[in-house]
């Protein structure tokens, strides 16, 4: 016999349809609110989120020239002036302590531009650089990204800082970590490069970051998976963002898009074949069954998210910096720091649109790689063989 609803099913269902609606769009990645709390003795209270109402034109595409390709491959201006290069992991992220960034050489900065391509993300401490400082290192790297819908520093003039002021509390029932795992704007035309953020306030503990490498993602793969990535396209959609924004009651400025990018894309100056999708803005594989294109997704969204090989964990101080590149790295905040507050300010310079393998080597006349096997090759080191038999199985001896 088949279930009766009662009047009390109905309520719970109607209720539970109410909260899944609103999990939806109150989601902390795609509503971004304004720090609407009053405090005048806050330090960085000109920086705060506010809202501007204003409407933006739709963006065209523009000519980007990436710093990095003009570098020293070896790096020799920036790594002499600092005190110590920490590579973090194998895969990503790279610390540099001893230097001021205020005071960078153009050559300098150009290296930095290089070695954030190559290591995904670099970090520094104890950084005076004030956010006009922050925005002209930022315009070095490239024309800078006025975000649609997030809210800006109070301060009249700093609409291409993306100030990210927050109390944790999200209500986890509206979202899983997964979701929250993105690289930003993937749905422009000419989605970021070289980004960098400043914390001016933080919790003594909590409020971490961690950056996956999409390097790392596509030298894990098979080649055969790798080469069927290769020659698919995905859909990078803003409608959620919007969407997110408009029912929390925030001003959209310019409106939402969807655009379509290559699954794996290569880098301009590496020449580095690279993941490129993210579970905050990719919704789809283009010209494939939608089982097929959810089931790829979810494996390399998943990967993304909880395979720690690819990843870099960085606790921020007040004054730390990071810059990442956008094209190579996916990221993700943790939310674990209420009642502190966690303040920064992100500037986001474009980048080029992004080009295929096939597009790549076209252009160029160039063989994209497989960084993993350049790394290698560069330590004389001989890349492993492929196994074609059967895996011989193995124990978990911790």
């Amino acid at each position: 016999m088949a279930p009766v609803a009662t009047n009390e099913h109905v309520g719970r269902i109607a209720e539970l349809k109410k909260q899944s609606t609103e999990a939806q769009v109150f989601n902390p990645f795609y509503s971004p609110t304004a720090d609407s709390a009053v405090d005048d003795t806050y330090e960085y209270a000109a920086y705060k989120a506010s809202e501007i109402e204003t409407i933006w034109e739709p963006l065209k595409e523009i000519e980007v020239t990436d710093r990095g390709q003009f570098a020293d491959p070896e790096k020799k201006a920036l790594f002499s002036a600092a005190k110590k290069v920490q590579h973090l992991t194998p895969a990503i992220g790279t610390e540099i302590t001893g230097i001021d960034l205020r005071q960078l050489t153009f050559a300098q900065k150009d290296e930095l531009a290089l070695l954030v391509a190559e290591r995904g993300v670099v970090f520094f401490r104890d950084q005076e650089l004030n956010v006009y400082e922050q925005l002209n290192l930022a315009r070095h790297f490239g024309p800078l990204h006025k975000h649609a819908t997030t809210p800006v520093p109070k301060e009249p003039g700093l609409e291409e800082v993306h100030s990210r002021s927050r109390i944790s509390g999200n209500d986890s029932t509206s979202f899983s970590k997964l979701e929250l795992w993105h690289s930003d704007v993937t749905y422009e035309i000419q989605p970021p490069s070289t980004t960098s953020l400043k914390v001016i306030t933080g919790p003594e503990y909590g409020g971490d970051t961690l950056w996956s490498s999409g390097y790392a993602l596509y030298s894990s793969l098979s080649p055969g998976m790798q080469a069927y990535l290769e020659g698919l396209t995905a859909l990078h959609s803003a409608v959620a963002q919007a969407d997110g924004s408009r029912a929390a009651g925030l001003h959209v400025r310019r409106e939402a898009i969807e655009t379509i990018h290559p699954v794996v894309r290569v880098h301009p100056v590496t020449g580095w074949k690279s993941v490129y999708v993210n579970p905050g803005f990719t919704r789809r594989i283009v010209g494939v069954p939608k089982a097929e294109s959810d089931t790829i997704l979810n494996f390399l969204f998943q990967q993304i998210s909880s395979n720690v090989d690819f990843q870099v964990r960085f606790h921020w101080e007040r004054n730390s910096i990071a810059f990442w590149d956008n094209r190579i790295v996916t990221h993700s905040a943790t939310f674990d720091f209420w009642p502190k507050r966690r303040h920064a300010l992100r500037t986001t310079p474009h980048g080029e649109r992004p080009e295929s393998v096939e597009d790549y080597e076209r252009r160029t006349g160039k063989v994209a790689k497989d960084r993993q096997i350049e790394i290698w090759k560069q330590q004389g080191i001989e890349p492993p063989q492929v196994k074609t038999g059967a895996s011989r199985a193995r124990g978990y001896n911790d």
